[in-house]
């Protein structure tokens, strides 16, 4: 990571006040969170913990408030009230490019990639390598060749394939590894399975696990409950914008994960 990108992480990392609050066991805590939009209250006192190295799921129905959430994590949204915590320091976010540079990124469903360029371009978009003043090709296709042998994505025949020519699997695969190869320490998936065949999910499943085994942290938001207890260390399940119930997955089942997100109780998960 160049120096200029790890001053504007420092900046974006400045802690604001006593940083009373955080847990620095955790990659990512929110106390408090509130997010509204005029009279309606998309998020109410969000309290959440992400570690690294452990995949959290987040779950709910729709309209529970998890992309709005999302969206204040990754920076699109400043928070209405509460505080957001990075390694147990107050962070403060008002920009993607801020919550970017502290390494948290976010990987959208239309996944960002751009279909009429190669797999190299699009893992460098935006921040391209130079040489004499010239794209230096060579270094970012050896780079983009170690990124994805680091993350186990073998079913990619050349990294100058267009992008528009992969599978979902594969396209979901080169968006995560651009995040990673950009020093990504919490990774935001949303729904990366959905519209996915049998194989494809697997592979992006295995992605995830790889990621997590890595020492990155892995939120992800996902409706497929059996992909959720596949790959989750974490299940947190939201409700009308609130956050009911969270903690390891042991402390579930698909039943009690069901009866979480459609009435905000249960008498089974802790």
């Amino acid at each position: 990571m160049s120096e200029s990108v790890t001053d504007d992480a420092a900046q974006a990392a400045e802690v604001a006040g006593s940083d009373a609050g955080g847990d620095p066991s955790m990659l990512l805590s929110l106390r408090g969170l509130t997010k509204s939009f005029g009279a309606v209250h998309a998020l109410r006192h969000v309290d959440l913990d992400v570690p690294a190295g452990q995949v959290t799921a987040l779950i709910g129905d729709n309209g529970a408030g998890k992309s709005t959430l999302i969206k204040v994590i990754a920076g699109i949204w400043e928070p209405t009230s509460g505080e957001k915590f990075w390694l147990g320091k107050k962070m403060v976010t008002h920009t993607p490019k801020d919550a970017s540079n502290l390494g948290i990124a976010t990987v959208y469903q239309d996944l960002a990639l751009c279909d009429n360029l190669d797999i190299v371009a699009n893992m460098f978009l935006g921040y391209e390598t130079t040489k004499y003043e010239v794209l230096d090709e060579i270094t970012m296709e050896k780079r983009t060749q170690e990124t994805l042998k680091d993350l186990s994505v073998s079913t990619v025949q050349s990294v100058r394939q267009l992008v528009g020519s992969l599978s979902g699997g594969q396209r979901q695969a080169i968006a995560v590894a651009r995040a990673v190869m950009r020093d990504a320490k919490l990774v935001i998936m949303d729904e990366p399975t959905a519209a996915l065949g049998v194989t494809q999910t697997a592979q992006v499943l295995e992605l995830i696990t790889t990621l997590a085994s890595r020492g990155i942290g892995v939120l992800v938001i996902s409706h497929n409950l059996n992909d959720v207890f596949a790959v989750a260390d974490r299940v947190a399940v939201m409700y009308l914008g609130t956050l009911v119930s969270s903690g390891p997955k042991a402390n579930y089942t698909m039943s009690s994960a069901v009866e979480l997100i459609t009435t905000g109780t249960t008498s089974v998960a802790a």
